[in-house]
């Protein structure tokens, strides 16, 4: 699991756009390189490699390079560790303990 908050924090951003939530739905019918999500997207190159870089970034998707064309795929390993991170953070931890306001 991911230690650091910032580490926790570029997971929630890659899900914090529109664009992003769209590239990913593109990318959940597999593997697509960067002109075939240009074709779907109404955004140009360079608001495409600024999305790319925060998926990447994120660990949610992998790249690899094909010539000019970067091609961009749902990585296995960095979905199963957001969706690990979110039912992390959203399950009532019942062994803190709790502060002086919220006696039980």
């Amino acid at each position: 699991m991911l230690t650091s908050y910032e580490d926790q924090a570029k997971v929630f951003k890659a899900f914090c756009d529109g664009h992003r939530l769209q590239i990913l739905e593109l990318l959940n019918s597999g593997e697509k390189c960067t002109c075939k999500l240009l074709e779907y997207l109404d955004i140009g190159q360079s608001s495409i490699s600024y999305h790319m870089k925060i998926l990447v970034e994120s660990g949610i998707v992998e790249s690899r390079q094909d010539g000019k064309w970067t091609h961009y795929k749902i990585c296995d390993k960095g979905s199963a560790e957001a969706m690990e991170l979110l039912k992390a953070i959203t399950t009532p931890n019942m062994t803190v303990e709790t502060c002086c306001c919220c006696e039980l």
